[in-house]
């Protein structure tokens, strides 16, 4: 090649054509994947809030109304169970009418219910409000909507965006509930924390609709760190058929109700028990709602930490006997709590709240790495069913540490027999037989 032929390869190489501006652009600048996933944590982070109120409103709407705790935890209880069963049917709605359409509309829903428990003078109506709608709002913003966000924006890095959505729950938890805690104690009225959240939930609203996009390929990108373009996918109206489908498959099996069973516990030691209930519990022994609201917020600081430790140990350890350490440690604290419960705050309650931070939802990797080893192509699904069970777990105690606490006069019992259940889960665990075999698809 001559000189002058270099020179002229040279030149159109850094000639500043229209052909080549667009693409020096494109790679200096952030790919929309990202701006969608921080639209997904700021909307997930918000749903912490949305969870997170009902155990702060325990002991105002009893005193207000003079309902049973019972009663206000089959609130919580209809809240729980709808948000565990709406997940696995989630991203079916997601795959037939996008993503953008469902979170709008799950976050409308969600400050609907919100802002009309202002206005509710009976139990029925707070059911309704605060369980039916919320719950369904919630639900439709599920680990369904993290998983399908991840995966359809990005091929690279998915393992570190899916920690960083689950992280986005226990932000909200750090940020809200000390707010709200503190709006409630100061201004002597459950309401403006209520419309607090019903706002917050209106006002990501327009950031969904004008940042948030259903596919890579609505705005003619390739999802981040793909080698080709990847076209949208059709509507798929029979996800739902197939969810329903998997899950008879999965119910024919003992090792689904061993992982089914393990994790309706988990999720009864942990929403429905500690989330709902250590805030009024605290507040019994003296304890002042902001500090105990506090401590559960900090429980959500380990939370992250823990689920990210216990990932890298599913990776190096038997997942069964990761389970059973887990659930035995759980329910050996429980059966410390009652002792340790008194009006301030002191060295053996932080060590409780940062231990049970850490084993929080430890149990999420170990759980998942054996519904993949068990289900095989259909593990996301299993797991999704599987997670119901948690939030239906989450669920009865939610109601029934009310009516305990309304006829005990304490949650005492309701933390003993919490460990109890933690043993037993313990002890699922290690039963759960191993698979070696593939597994085929279902017929």
């Amino acid at each position: 090649m001559t000189k002058t032929t270099e020179a002229a390869v040279s030149a159109e190489d850094i000639r500043p054509t229209e052909k080549h501006r667009p693409r020096r652009s494109r790679r200096m600048s952030p790919h929309r994947a990202w701006f969608v996933a921080a639209v997904a944590f700021v909307t997930i982070t918000g749903a912490a809030a949305f969870r997170s109120l009902p155990g702060l409103l325990i002991d105002p709407l009893h005193e207000e109304f003079g309902w049973s705790r019972g009663t206000i935890g089959a609130a919580v209880s209809i809240n729980l169970a709808l948000y565990g069963l709406t997940a696995p049917f989630a991203a079916a709605l997601m795959d037939r009418f996008g993503i953008r359409r469902v979170v709008a509309a799950a976050l409308t829903l969600i400050s609907v219910g919100s802002g009309l428990t202002v206005w509710m003078t009976a139990a029925w109506q707070l059911l309704l409000c605060w369980g039916l709608l919320v719950g369904l709002g919630t639900g439709s913003m599920a680990l369904a909507f993290a998983a399908t966000v991840t995966n359809r924006w990005f091929t690279e890095r998915r393992g570190l965006v899916t920690g960083i959505l689950t992280a986005a729950s226990a932000s909200g938890q750090l940020i809200f509930l000390p707010v709200l805690s503190l709006m409630i104690t100061r201004l002597d009225d459950w309401r403006p924390a209520a419309v607090t959240v019903s706002l917050a939930a209106l006002a990501v609203v327009p950031l969904v609709w004008l940042l948030l996009r259903d596919h890579p390929a609505d705005v003619d990108l390739k999802p981040y760190g793909a080698k080709e373009f990847v076209p949208k996918p059709a509507p798929v109206p029979g996800a739902a058929r197939r969810a329903v489908k998997v899950l008879f498959s999965a119910a024919r099996t003992g090792p689904f109700w061993l992982l089914a069973g393990t994790f309706a516990i988990c999720g009864a030691s942990t929403n429905g028990l500690v989330q709902t209930h250590f805030v009024p519990a605290a507040h019994d022994h003296g304890m002042p709602v902001t500090a105990a609201a506090s401590l559960l917020a900090v429980i959500g600081v380990f939370d992250v930490v823990g689920t990210v430790f216990s990932g890298w140990l599913t990776d190096r350890f038997e997942p069964r006997r990761l389970l059973a350490v887990y659930y035995a440690l759980r329910g050996i604290s429980l059966l410390f709590l009652p002792m340790l419960l008194a009006p301030s705050v002191h060295p053996p309650m932080i060590f409780f709240i940062v231990f049970y931070g850490l084993d929080w939802v430890a149990t999420v990797p170990p759980t998942v790495a054996l519904c993949r080893e068990q289900y095989g192509d259909d593990s996301a699904i299993v797991f999704g069913w599987v997670l119901a069970s948690h939030q239906v777990g989450a669920a009865l105690v939610a109601v029934l540490g009310g009516v305990a606490r309304d006829v005990f006069g304490t949650y005492d019992m309701v933390w003993y027999a919490s460990g109890a259940l933690c043993a037993a889960a313990a002890l699922m665990s290690l039963v759960i037989r191993r698979r070696t075999a593939p597994v085929a698809a279902p017929a």
